[in-house]
């Protein structure tokens, strides 16, 4: 499984049992990062979809989780 660590936002790779997690919900709308533009983030920054990446993460540390 891979997450997303909230703090750096970089992709980390589990197997096995991941460590708890937080989960985004979301609809689709124009500018979303994929999975492809994660890999770069300063292209996933310029994108309007980021913000929700970063408020989900945000949220994820308030709630005492590192990953999402």
């Amino acid at each position: 499984m891979r997450l997303l660590d909230v703090r750096t936002f970089e992709l980390c790779e589990f197997v096995g049992k991941p460590p708890p997690y937080a989960i985004l919900s979301h609809t689709w709308e124009d500018d979303e990062v994929t999975f492809q533009d994660i890999a770069n983030l300063d292209l996933a920054r310029k994108k309007k979809g980021f913000t929700k990446i970063q408020l989900c993460c945000e949220q994820a540390l308030h709630d005492d989780y590192d990953w999402a």
